[in-house]
């Protein structure tokens, strides 16, 4: 790709960024440098369950889900990544162990990614982004202990109930299965919830 190019495809990123702290040129600079365009097409893998997590992606366009498959092949889902999101196994990619997730596409997605050694770099050279990208990873555990307090805590009806308020944009993009598997219940029983709330009955 062409450094014209690839600065239009960094485009939705920089804006993003300039929304936490302006940058400067050299900074814009950097991120037409480390970060790279790839599609994945519906279905399509980014990253496969003992593989190493190599790379940080930020969704330009489109939906990825992070999920295990338990023992029964039960789907767990603990993220949807759609626009201006971020999304990679942490664990793997930091330790540069194999991942026990996995990531993959529920539309056709285009991500800007970034590998483990270049956001080093990015952190040394402006660190400015080391800042942005803290602030990132603390946000991203936060909610990660919120839905922990919530699927010990709170009601199935609650769970999808915040889901709701939480996601509206992904109500119409997911399928039942996918929004349940988020819930931890059976697309059977979101069924259920999904006709109480409709009758006003939370019982």
């Amino acid at each position: 790709m062409t450094n014209n190019s690839n600065l239009e495809a960094c485009q939705p990123l920089t804006a993003y960024f300039n929304r936490f702290i302006p940058l400067s040129q050299a900074e814009q600079g950097l991120i037409n440098t480390k970060f790279h365009p790839h599609l994945f097409l519906k279905r399509q893998f980014a990253l496969q369950h003992g593989q190493v997590c190599e790379h940080f992606d930020f969704v330009v366009r489109g939906c990825l889900r992070l999920y295990k498959v338990d023992d029964k092949g039960i789907y767990h889902i603990l993220q949807f990544a759609t626009e201006n999101y971020w999304i990679l196994d942490l664990t793997s990619f930091h330790k540069k162990k194999p991942a026990q997730l996995n990531i993959d596409a529920l539309e056709d997605t285009m991500v800007l990614r970034i590998t483990y050694d270049d956001l080093i770099d990015l952190y040394l050279k402006a660190p400015k982004f080391d800042r942005i990208f803290r602030v990132l990873l603390e946000n991203h555990f936060m909610l990660q202990q919120q839905r922990m307090v919530q699927l010990f805590s709170s009601t199935a009806e609650e769970r999808y109930q915040l889901f709701l308020d939480t996601y509206p944009h992904l109500l119409t993009r997911l399928s039942q299965v996918q929004i349940a598997a988020y819930l931890g219940v059976t697309p059977e029983f979101l069924s259920r919830i999904r006709g109480r709330m409709a009758k006003g009955d939370r019982r």
